[in-house]
């Protein structure tokens, strides 16, 4: 195999996708269908969700963002997570996911560096949902005093 996964290659195929990525950010019923095909893959290849934890936040930080719920992000930021799911649902992969081990390295790397590049925004949402779930608490344990 002289397929080399490296942050080059991975920046290169990120970068491929943003503008698809932009252009599909417009059109809520094809994030959906994208975020849904993206929890199928991760039920088929629960290693992925194991090695890269972050995934199940990016795909919230975009519903939340498409829905208009959370807006204190970067477009730039969500559309190169999208531009990211783009590849891990996409068929042509550099290294096919069947292969066993090797076959979700280029996933894993892709999604490595959109989590890397979104780090701060990405940990921004979460202390953002986590108190917004706290004041939800809060706020249900006083309905039922």
């Amino acid at each position: 195999m002289d397929t080399v996964i490296n942050l080059d290659k991975a920046k290169e195929i990120l970068d491929s996708g943003v503008g698809k990525a932009q252009d599909m950010l417009k059109d809520n019923e094809q994030i959906n269908k994208l975020l849904a095909q993206i929890n199928a893959k991760l039920a088929e290849y629960p290693v992925l969700a194991e090695t890269v934890k972050d995934i199940p936040v990016m795909v919230n930080m975009v519903k939340d963002y498409i829905t208009k719920e959370y807006t204190v992000v970067s477009p730039k930021v969500v559309a190169s997570l999208v531009s990211a799911f783009l590849y891990l649902v996409s068929r042509k992969d550099l290294i096919n996911d069947r292969i066993p081990v090797l076959g979700l390295l280029d996933d894993i790397a892709v999604i490595g560096l959109a989590v890397k590049f979104s780090e701060p925004e990405l940990r921004a949402y979460s202390e953002w949902k986590s108190a917004k779930m706290s004041a939800a608490a809060v706020e249900t344990e006083a309905e039922e005093a």
